[in-house]
């Protein structure tokens, strides 16, 4: 299980922005900054991981003794193009889609600051999701295109109740890089 002590709130610091809610937890960079929130999310979005689980980076996070099998989920692109991929459960749907290369954005990789990954989620998929965060309710108000059923790819983490999931990419994002910067997967 996962340590839950490395998420109490006696742990918390910032050398950057004092105040803040945010700790400093070993492994990838993705999670190295956790609100008290998110962390708690992902605690329970994970559920049976090990601390072992965040030694590598979030999008490469090698499958946990639950992971046993694989879903089916469908990307639909910008031009209407389905994308059919058997992805392993656990996996994070923005980062799936970098790996096989659908143009969904996330140009802040996935620290919660944006919206460019948002996704529109398949009406019999989108209750059996965890509730959003705030803060992913917050990126969501300022998305172009918002619909009932927008989620962020990078918050969405695949179960087996996911399982012929369609995720529909917005016509637009909106970047707020100055030089047009887009994330690549390393």
């Amino acid at each position: 299980m996962i340590n839950h002590a490395a998420v109490k709130p006696r742990d918390f610091h910032s050398p950057v922005q004092h105040g803040s809610d945010f700790q400093t937890v070993p492994g990838s960079p993705e999670l190295q900054q956790l609100s008290l929130q998110q962390a708690e999310g992902l605690c329970e979005r994970l559920g049976s991981a090990t601390e072992e689980d965040f030694s590598g980076r979030l999008q490469d996070r090698e499958p946990t003794p639950t992971d046993g099998h694989k879903v089916n989920v469908v990307y639909v692109d910008r031009s209407g193009q389905r994308i059919p991929i058997k992805a392993k459960v656990g996996d994070n749907v923005l980062y799936l889609a970098h790996k096989h290369g659908i143009e969904l954005e996330g140009a802040c990789e996935a620290s919660l600051a944006c919206s460019t990954c948002q996704v529109y989620v398949s009406d019999a998929h989108f209750d059996k999701l965890p509730e959003p965060l705030e803060r992913e309710d917050d990126m969501l108000d300022m998305a172009p295109m918002l619909q009932e059923n927008s989620r962020l790819g990078c918050q969405i983490f695949l179960t087996p109740e996911l399982e012929g999931m369609e995720l529909t990419l917005p016509k637009v994002t909106r970047n707020f890089y100055v030089d047009g910067h887009t994330p690549k997967p390393h």
